[in-house]
C-alpha cells in the first residue's frame, strides 16, 4: 500500500510505501487478569450514576419452586396400577399417566420425546388364547430420549431402554402392539429419573414414597418439607381439618365405591370373566371402558378392576345378562316343545 506525500502547495507530488501494521496477537493470561483488575478499579473509582443505569445480565433460571415441589412430592397411590407377572404382582404407572404428569410439571412445550432406536428382536409362531389358536409372538426393544427445558439452563437429556411384547393372531397387529409397548416402556424409564411422580418411588420395595395423599404438606419421614407463607399453611390446614364429630374411619369421609378390593375378590372376578362366552366378554369389556372412561388404547380392563365400584358394576352386568340368557333359554325350550 502507498500513500501520497503532500507538496508545499498542497498537491500530491510523489508516493511512498506505508508503514506495515504491527502483527496482532491474542492477549496473554497475565494481560487479561491485569485488564480485568484495571476495569474493576475504574468501576470502583467512578461508580455509575443513577441517571445512567446499567443493563444487568439476566441469570439463567432452573425449575420453578412449584416444579421442584411437584418433583419432590410422593407418588399418589391412586395413580398406581398392578398386574400379575409370574407369581407376583408388579406395580406400575400407565403411559398416559406419565405423559400427563410431564405436561403438568414441565409444561406442554417444556419437554420433548424422541425415539432414537427401535429393533425387533424376536418373532415366532405360537398358540394363543384359551382356544390355543395359531398366532404370533413378537418382541421389540426401543430407546427413547427425553429432553426437558428448565428455565434458561442447558436442556436436560435423559434416555431409557424398554421392551414390548405383542401376541396376536394377526402378525401385523402383534408388531404394532409390541413396538408401542416398547416405546412407552422406554419413555417411562427415561422420565423415571426425574422423580417420584414418574414412578421412581415404585422401585423402592417398601414404597415409602408412595402415599394415599400427595399433598406437599404431608411428607414422609426423612424428606424435606417445602415451606410456604404462613397464610398458605393455615389455609391448607383448615382445608384438611376433619369436621367435628367425624372420626378418621367415618364412611362419610370416603366414597365407599372407591374402597380397594382385596386380592381374593379380584382373582374371583378375573376367573368369572374368563369363563364368559366371547360375545358376552366383549360386551362387558366395552361397557366397562365406557362406564369408567377407559380409552381403547389403554391396558386390558383386568388391570383396572381394583375398586368396589368396579365389582358392583360387573356384578350388575352379569346379573342383567344372566336374566336375558335365562329368558332366551326358556323361549328356546317352548319353541322346541311346540315343534
Amino acid at each position: 500500500m502507498t500513500v501520497a506525500a503532500p507538496s508545499a502547495n498542497g498537491s500530491s507530488t510523489s508516493s511512498r510505501p506505508a508503514a506495515p501494521l504491527p502483527a496482532q496477537r491474542p492477549p496473554s493470561a497475565l494481560e487479561v487478569i491485569r485488564s480485568a483488575d484495571r476495569s474493576d478499579m475504574e468501576t470502583s473509582a467512578n461508580p455509575p450514576s443513577a441517571a445512567a443505569p446499567q443493563v444487568l445480565q439476566a441469570q439463567p433460571l432452573g425449575f420453578s419452586p412449584e416444579q421442584l415441589a411437584a418433583l419432590a412430592a410422593p407418588l399418589d397411590r391412586a395413580k398406581v396400577r398392578q398386574r400379575e407377572q409370574g407369581r407376583s404382582r408388579v406395580s406400575y404407572l400407565e403411559g398416559w399417566q406419565v405423559i400427563a404428569e410431564a405436561n403438568r410439571i414441565f409444561g406442554f412445550d417444556g419437554w420433548q420425546r424422541q425415539t432414537i432406536a427401535v429393533r425387533c428382536v424376536a418373532q415366532a409362531e405360537r398358540l394363543i388364547g384359551r382356544d390355543q389358536k395359531p398366532g404370533w409372538g413378537v418382541t421389540y426393544t426401543a430407546r427413547v430420549r427425553i429432553t426437558v427445558t428448565a428455565g434458561g439452563h442447558t436442556p436436560l437429556i435423559r434416555e431409557g431402554t424398554g421392551a414390548g411384547h405383542g401376541i396376536d393372531a394377526d402378525l401385523g397387529q402383534a408388531h404394532e402392539s409390541a413396538i408401542k409397548e416398547a416405546e412407552t416402556d422406554a419413555m417411562k424409564r427415561a422420565l423415571m429419573t426425574f422423580g417420584n411422580p414418574f414412578g421412581l418411588a415404585l422401585y423402592d420395595k417398601q414404597q415409602r414414597e408412595v402415599t394415599s395423599s400427595a399433598s406437599p404438606n404431608e411428607r414422609p419421614t426423612g424428606q424435606p418439607r417445602l415451606s410456604g407463607p404462613a397464610s398458605q399453611r393455615q389455609s391448607t390446614a383448615a382445608a384438611t381439618a376433619e369436621p367435628k364429630g367425624m372420626d378418621a374411619g367415618s364412611p362419610h369421609q370416603q366414597d365407599p365405591g372407591l374402597l380397594p378390593l382385596d386380592a381374593t375378590t379380584i382373582s374371583a372376578l378375573h376367573s368369572t370373566i374368563r369363563q364368559l362366552p366371547r360375545p358376552l366378554l366383549e360386551g362387558l369389556t366395552q361397557g366397562f371402558r365406557k362406564r369408567f372412561s377407559i380409552p381403547e388404547e389403554a391396558a386390558p380392563i383386568a388391570d383396572r378392576i381394583n375398586q368396589k365400584c368396579h365389582h358392583d358394576w360387573i356384578e350388575a352386568f352379569l346379573v342383567s345378562h344372566r336374566e336375558v340368557r335365562t329368558a332366551d333359554q326358556h323361549r328356546e325350550v317352548r319353541t322346541s316343545d311346540q315343534q
